[in-house]
């Protein structure tokens, strides 16, 4: 890991397209914004790792699929 330090205003850059940069700081928080392509994503890791645990658990669950195929097969009379 690579740890730099910033102050108010200053950034950093990141494969030479995507810029990070301290914004405010205040109360212990950091403010930061975040310039990069459209095409990257961005996303708080905290949401990152509830997606992917939820992605696991509905790898793990198929018993819900397989309530929704027996309503596929059912024939209509």
């Amino acid at each position: 890991m690579l740890i730099l330090t910033r102050r108010k205003d200053e950034s950093i850059i990141i494969d030479g397209n995507i810029e990070i940069k301290i914004v405010e700081i205040e109360d212990g928080k950091v403010k930061i914004g975040i310039d990069a392509p459209k095409n990257i994503d961005i996303i708080r890791k905290e949401l990152y790792k509830k997606m992917q645990d939820e992605n696991l658990a509905a790898l793990n669950n198929t018993s819900k699929l397989d309530d929704v195929k027996k309503l596929f097969n059912k024939k209509t009379t």
